[in-house]
Formats: structure tokens, C-alpha cells, sequence
């Protein structure tokens, strides 16, 4: 038996805890510790609860304003009243400079005769803002610039963009966006808080019935109140209740901080290890994501811009993967084994940057740029790197996209480039990069736009260098150090909990490509360690559907990764009690520096590791097929080269249908808007549909796949790479298979010409081709 007030302070304390548990997960989830913070209460009944929810979320200090219950209100009739205008240039900057004066002083008018009409008179209004938004023509993104004298334009764009991103493009013409500018009333006076000189201890004005609370009046207390808890604090918008442990005192402007007591709160202020754990993985992961936002802000192309086909991860100091952004998984597992390569040749000192493509040395295929640096401390101690790879649409090779489907040498794909500094001790080598793009036999064709997007790159690392840096010295290097182990750590014993069932226990699989050249795997899984070999796989191909280590590694790590039951960042600890068996195949060839010596790779990047992905997962059987591919279709002329990756049909399992017309495994990006795809390339957008019934049956259903239909407005070279055209997306334990893919392009004429999974074909004005993507398969 419980009284009513008993019930109602357990209901309290309920909701008390279920709001902080809130407050905790949301911090924690950005990377925010929030005992690092004070509490600020408001709200009328905001101080009746704020001790109880600082406890909890292992807060020491309380802000609680005199006019907590009105603060909305209050802030209100304490704001400024602005009012704002714009205009669009969308002019060279060189063009219109002598016109931006003029301009300016026409949108100050403007806006001081807005608040003129408002009521406010000519004294009391002020221009209080005047922006410019300028960026690199080609840009979407502008950089807030103070223009409140136009002539200096240029200097404070190129000092903030230096401060930004670490470096200045010279010679590339700047655009002026817009113009803004921002008048406002006469600021109203603060109600200035300081702490007092001296304390006092006042005495109460009353007493609850029943309780030993004493009441105090607030408006009855001067600057310097000092108040012990229990006790409660009125005022005629708000009460607060001064929890034992707690200590109220009052500053200057009736505002209040309470501080807990050290001997008499909660003793341990560390947080456990587990949560701390927790806020270091999102802070690392929050870097990443941070980084991706950067290169998608400042990229050129419609590729990274549009369709994100980038990824950008954080390695620790032993080159290996820690965190990542949840961008293109066949990216993320390779860049630990990708900078372990580069760092057996070069050196990486702070300011070296590293440029590669290279499949000798990590690289996917060509098209993947990967940049990397080292992250120093400013004694030169190595905390980590900062990596990003970006899918270049256009990097040369025998035709438009560079994934030319006949290549049967890397030379033929395009720009091969080693491991190359692109940086020295912050010094960017701009000619040298300009010069390995335009090496023969097949330079690429669209120079500027790559170099444009290798800028986005950079900024990309500088941000996570700098974001890297800044956790450091706020929490110190060897703290960092710890939860880098200890995040793969984690990694590697949810791994290890997740295959516990299966020790002792051995998985086979066979999948065959299109070409029907065998993929083999056998896993034998043992309390110490997992065993993957590979024997058995085909021999290396003819032309482009060829892997490397990197991929291997990919596919291997992803799938490790769906076998865990906790959220956790794909991270090389997962790899830490992992043997690979891989001979000379299809997935492993052999590479030279020299592109015309090795194999053509750009099919294995994107198709096979679909494939191996797919007989991971029939090994383990945890799912039936997904689509298999990332139907690779590339169209150009000797001007551009647009790439996609077309979505389809994912596999169904256990208890769940397959989901339709999506992305999956190896693969995460968007595809082009329609608007934005017929603004920049000379296409339109027939159709864009789900392919229905493609998806195989069985109790739980596969998801069906795409039906892509474009007609091109001007002659093109087009190019298809793809899989699952001839091999049905297999279905398990009884269900059917997807539909395999097709496609066909149908002449001007009328005339349907069908094209092969792997092909390309010659299109003029008014051809049109259709892609239909394969479905998942069925289970059950």
C-alpha cells in the first residue's frame, strides 16, 4: 500500500529518469558528455525537477533564471527587431565589383524603411549585418563574407577560405551569389549576471505545512543569498525546489546557480567505462560525418555532390580502420589496407598528403581517388589518419566514364596514379597532380572538374585533422589512444559473441559469376580464430571483372559485420582473429606500378564485390540474394562522363520480405534528381519505375528491382557493366529466385537492339535505352 503522495513522487521520479535517460542517449549520440555542462532550468515548474534530472545525467552546476517561467515570452520583448534584404547576383565577381556600392546601399534603404514603416524611428535603427556570398564558379556552396566594403571582397574570401580549408586554388574566377543585409532596432539592455562579492545566509519566510521545507521569497532576497537544501524559492512565474546536497546561490540580477556539494551528492563524477566508450565512438564517428559533409559541400561534381558516391573514415595511429560515415561500404573496408600500402612506400609526415588510385596499392579501381593524411599533434606525436575516397565520373581511359567494358589492362581504364604526395609539409603540388591526369595513352577528359573535386577532398581531411586535434588536447592524447583500442576491441568481442553458437562448425558456398568463372569460399569458424579460404575461385579475368586484397577485405568485413548484434562502427577489429586464404584468382591477381602491365579492375570493385558479398552470405545463411550488382551504367562523348549505380531488389530471410528498388550491401549511394540530371547532361528521364514482380516468391517475398528508362537528346557513347544478367539471384530454403537483369536500347527507328550484361553501344539523337534491374530472392 502506497499513499497518494508516495505515488505521485514515484510517478515523478519516473518521469524524471525516463527525460534524462532522453537527454543522455540524444547528447550522447553527438558526441556531448552532459556532465561536461551546466543544467539550465526553465520553465514555470522547471526548478521543481532540475536537481533530480542534473543527478541524473551527473550534472554538478543549475542556471536558473528569475524569469525562468516567462523565458519564452521575456525573450521575446527583449529581442531586437531586424528585419533583412537580399538580392541574386549570380555574377563574376570582377564583373560586378564596381557595382556592389550601389547595391548595398540600395538593400540598406530598403531595409531601414522597413522598420521606419513599422514605427521605429531613424535613430534607433542600425544596419547591422551585410554579407556576400561568393564561392568558385561551378560551386553550390558559398562562404559568408562581411561586405561592408566591397573592394575587400576577394581578400576576406581568400583569408577565410585558406582558414578553412588550408590552401587557395589559384587562378579559378569567383562568383558573387547574393548580397544580404540585416538592419535592426536599437538593442535592448541586458539584465547583466555576476557573481556576488559577498554571501549571506538569509532567513526563511516560511514553512511548507507538514515538511521542514523553509520558503523563501525571491524578490525578498538580495545578490549573494546563500540557500542549503532543503528548501524551496518562489517568485510569481516559477518555483524551485533546492534538493539536500544542493547549495542555491544568488547573483547579481536576481539569477541563481546551484551547485552540488561534493561530500554530500554522488561521489563518483567519472562516468563508467561503457558510457564513455559510447561518447568516444560517436565524437570519432561525428568527425567522419563531418568530413563528409565538408566534401559534399565544396565538390564540383554531379557525382559526389548529388549521388555521394564518397566515403570518409578515421584510422588509428596503426593504420588501421577505426570510424567511419555510413557511406559506400566496398570504400570503407578497403582504406585501412589502402594506407597500410601507401605507408610502405611513402612517408607521412604533418602536411603530407597522399593521392592514389592504384589497385597495387588499395586502390578499388581508378575512378576511387583516395586522399590521406597523417593527424600530428603539435609535438609531432601521430594520433591517426584521415582518409577519403571519391568516385571520379571522368578520369580518362579508352571511353567516357572510364569503365570501358573490353579493357583488358588498367591503362586502358583510365589515369593510373601511385601513391603520389600531393602535399609536402602543407605546401599543395597542384602542377604535378595537373600533369599525372594528363598522362598518355588516355588522359581524362574533364581535368578541371577533377581537380575541383581532389580540392573537396582535401578540405575533407583538413577537417577531420583539425576535428581530430581538438578532441586531443581537450581530453589528452593517451585518453584518445585508450578508446581507439577500445573501440576495436568491442568490435572484436561482438564478433566473437555472435559466432560462439557456430565454433566448431564449417560453412561452404559456390557462386558463379555471368561468365560462369567460379566464386568458392569455405569458413571454418573455431573459439580462436575464423578462417576464410578462397581456394577454388577463378582464375584472374580476361578483362575487367578482377578484385583485389582491398575488396576482398571489404566484402569480408561487411558481412562480419551483419553477423554482430550490437551497433557498432565497421572497424578492423572485427578482422582481429581473421585469416584469409586468398590464391592467385580473379580476386587477387597480380599488379605491377606499371597500369599496362596489370589487369583491368573496374568491374571487380563495383560487381564483384556484389558477388563475393553474395556467396558470404549463402555460406552463413543469413539471407537469399539481393540484386548482385550495382548495374553500372555510364554514358559520354569526348566532353563528359556521367556515372550511375542503379538500385534494385533486395534479398528476403528469416521473418522479413526483401525491400524493392533500393540499394544494397556494397553500394549506398543516391541517384541524380531528374531535374538536376536533364539540367547538366543532354538526357531525359522517360522512366523511373519498380520493376514489378521481379522479386522471387517464398513465404517472405524478394524485393523486386528498377525499371530505368532514359532517351538521349544528343549522340553518346554508352557503356553497361553488370551482373545477375544470366545467374538468377538465388533464393533459400525453398524460395525462388529473383529475375535476372536485362537491358536494350531502342533505336529512334523503333528498332529494339538488346545489349549484354557487360556491353556498349553507339546512341544518337532520340535512341533511348531501358535498364530493368534484377530482383532479390524469395526465402521459405
Amino acid at each position: 500500500p502506497h499513499t497518494e503522495k508516495e505515488l505521485l513522487r514515484g510517478f515523478e521520479q519516473i518521469a524524471n529518469e525516463k527525460m534524462a535517460e532522453a537527454i543522455r542517449r540524444i547528447s550522447v549520440a553527438k558526441g556531448f558528455d552532459p556532465a561536461d555542462y551546466a543544467l539550465l532550468a526553465f520553465g514555470g515548474a522547471g526548478g521543481l525537477h532540475a536537481c533530480r534530472i542534473a543527478e541524473l545525467l551527473h550534472i554538478d552546476t543549475i542556471i536558473l533564471p528569475y524569469d525562468g517561467g516567462l523565458l519564452s515570452a521575456y525573450g521575446m520583448g527583449q529581442a531586437q527587431v531586424e528585419r533583412l534584404a537580399e538580392r541574386q547576383i549570380l555574377r563574376l565577381l570582377e564583373d560586378c565589383q564596381a557595382e556592389l556600392p550601389a547595391l548595398l546601399e540600395q538593400l540598406n534603404n530598403q531595409t531601414i524603411q522597413q522598420l521606419q514603416a513599422e514605427g521605429f524611428p531613424p535613430e534607433d535603427i542600425a544596419i547591422r549585418h551585410a554579407w556576400a556570398y561568393l564561392r568558385f564558379r561551378g560551386q553550390d556552396s558559398t562562404l559568408e563574407i562581411e561586405c561592408h566594403d566591397p573592394g575587400q571582397l576577394e581578400e576576406g574570401f581568400r583569408h577565410y577560405y585558406e582558414r578553412l580549408f588550408g590552401h587557395w586554388p589559384e587562378g579559378r574566377p569567383i562568383e558573387v551569389e547574393s548580397l544580404k543585409v540585416v538592419a535592426a532596432s536599437q538593442e535592448q539592455p541586458i539584465n547583466r549576471t555576476e557573481a556576488p562579492q559577498q554571501t549571506y545566509r538569509p532567513e526563511p519566510q516560511g514553512q511548507i505545512a507538514g515538511t521542514a521545507f523553509p520558503v523563501f521569497h525571491w524578490d525578498e532576497l538580495r545578490a549573494g543569498a546563500a540557500i542549503e537544501g532543503p528548501a524551496l524559492l518562489l517568485n510569481p512565474s516559477s518555483t524551485a525546489f533546492v534538493e539536500p546536497g544542493w547549495r542555491l546561490l544568488l547573483y547579481e540580477g536576481k539569477n541563481a546557480v546551484l551547485e552540488l556539494q561534493k561530500e554530500k551528492g554522488r561521489q563518483a563524477q567519472n562516468l563508467k567505462e561503457t558510457i564513455e566508450l559510447e561518447l568516444f565512438t560517436n565524437r570519432f564517428t561525428a568527425i567522419a560525418e563531418e568530413m563528409g559533409a565538408q566534401l559534399q559541400r565544396t565538390a564540383f561534381s554531379v557525382n559526389i555532390k548529388e549521388r555521394l558516391d564518397f566515403s570518409c573514415a578515421l584510422l588509428d595511429a596503426d593504420a588501421e580502420l577505426l570510424v567511419n560515415a555510413p557511406h559506400i561500404p566496398v570504400h570503407l573496408g578497403s582504406l585501412g589496407i589502402c594506407t597500410r600500402l601507401v605507408l610502405e612506400k611513402l612517408k607521412l609526415g604533418p602536411g603530407d598528403v597522399v593521392i592514389t588510385n592504384h589497385p597495387k596499392y588499395g586502390g578499388s579501381h581508378l575512378p576511387d581517388v583516395t586522399l590521406l593524411s597523417g593527424i600530428f599533434t603539435d609535438e609531432g606525436e601521430l594520433i591517426g589518419y584521415a582518409v577519403n575516397r571519391a568516385h571520379h565520373a571522368e578520369i580518362g581511359g579508352k571511353r567516357p566514364g572510364s569503365m570501358p567494358p573490353d579493357a583488358t589492362a588498367l591503362a586502358e581504364e583510365g589515369v593510373a596514379i601511385p601513391p603520389t604526395y600531393l602535399a609536402r609539409g602543407g605546401k599543395v603540388q597542384w602542377e604535378s597532380v595537373r600533369a599525372l591526369l594528363g598522362e598518355a595513352p588516355y588522359p581524362t577528359r574533364a581535368p578541371e572538374e577533377n581537380l575541383a573535386d581532389i580540392n573537396a577532398a582535401l578540405a575533407a581531411l583538413r577537417t577531420g585533422e583539425a576535428a581530430l586535434q581538438k578532441l586531443v588536447k581537450s581530453c589528452g592524447r593517451q585518453k584518445v589512444k585508450h578508446y581507439m583500442a577500445q573501440l576495436k576491441a568491442l568490435a572484436a568481442d561482438s564478433l566473437q559473441d555472435a559466432l560462439r553458437p557456430w565454433h566448431g562448425r564449417i560453412f561452404e558456398a559456390e557462386e558463379r559469376m555471368d561468365d560462369g568463372r567460379p566464386l568458392q569460399v569455405r569458413i571454418a569458424i573455431t573459439e580462436e580464430n575464423i578462417s576464410i579460404d578462397f581456394t577454388g575461385t577463378g582464375a584472374p579475368h580476361p578483362h575487367n571483372l578482377n578484385a583485389n586484397i582491398s575488396i576482398v577485405y571489404s566484402a569480408v568485413i561487411y558481412v562480419l559485420r551483419l553477423l554482430c548484434r550490437k551497433e557498432i562502427p565497421l572497424n578492423e577489429g572485427l578482422m582481429q582473429r581473421v585469416k584469409i586464404e586468398l590464391p592467385e584468382s580473379f580476386l587477387h591477381p597480380r599488379f605491377e606500378d606499371d597500369a599496362r602491365r596489370c589487369p583491368a579492375v573496374v568491374g571487380g570493385n563495383t560487381e564483384v564485390s556484389q558477388r563475393l558479398v553474395d556467396t558470404l552470405l549463402k555460406a552463413f545463411g543469413l539471407a537469399a540474394c539481393s540484386q548482385g550488382t550495382m548495374n553500372n551504367f555510364l554514358f559520354g562523348n569526348a566532353r563528359f562522363g556521367y556515372y550511375e549505380t542503379i538500385g534494385g531488389g533486395a534479398g528476403a530471410g528469416p521473418g522479413f520480405c526483401g525491400r524493392s528498388a533500393v540499394h544494397q550491401h556494397m553500394t549506398n549511394t543516391k541517384i541524380t534528381d531528374p531535374e538536376e540530371l536533364e539540367f547538366r547532361y543532354p538526357v531525359r528521364l522517360c522512366r523511373f519505375a519498380r520493376r514489378a514482380g521481379s522479386g522471387g516468391e517464398g513465404k517472405y517475398r524478394g524485393g523486386d528491382g528498377i525499371i530505368r528508362e532514359l532517351e538521349f537528346l544528343a549522340p553518346m557513347e554508352v557503356t553497361i557493366l553488370s551482373q545477375h544478367r544470366v545467374e538468377r539471384p538465388y533464393g533459400m530454403e525453398g524460395g525462388e529466385s529473383g529475375r535476372a537483369g536485362e537491358q536494350f536500347l531502342i533505336r529512334k527507328s523503333g528498332s529494339v537492339e538488346p545489349l549484354r550484361g557487360v556491353d556498349s553501344a553507339e546512341a544518337g539523337a532520340g535512341d533511348r535505352i531501358v535498364i530493368e534491374t534484377p530482383g532479390g530472392g524469395g526465402w521459405g
